[in-house]
């Protein structure tokens, strides 16, 4: 079993879910985040004053999925979270030991 966390730009998380969902992607977790790489975020004008944005807001989408999905799943944000300007973000993907749903007792790939 894999866990993919994609750190995407907010405006692409409607397009990332629906292609998700496409494919088969029953479930996912979303988060509002804030952070930077190369980007180094930005300045802002507000009222006549400039304001350094250090943290730049991303969302986070959480997805965990049967290694056999684990590729598709990447190539699906990828494709869908691409703007092709800096800041698009990164999928990193991990692998997972156990997964147990709390209701049933279900154990590994059952319980996704």
């Amino acid at each position: 079993m894999k866990k993919i966390e994609a750190i995407i730009k907010p405006f692409k998380l409607d397009e990332v879910k629906d292609a998700l969902h496409a494919i088969g992607i029953q479930g996912m977790t979303v988060t509002e985040v804030k952070g930077f790489g190369r980007q180094k975020g930005h300045v802002e004008l507000y009222r006549g004053a400039e304001y350094d944005i250090a943290f730049i807001p991303k969302v986070k989408v959480e997805v965990v999925v049967a290694e056999s999905m684990a590729d598709k799943v990447v190539s699906t944000i990828a494709e869908r979270a691409k703007t092709g300007k800096i800041g698009d973000g990164k999928i990193f993907v991990s692998a997972l030991e156990e997964i147990i749903r709390i209701r049933t007792g279900e154990k590994g790939e059952t319980a996704i």
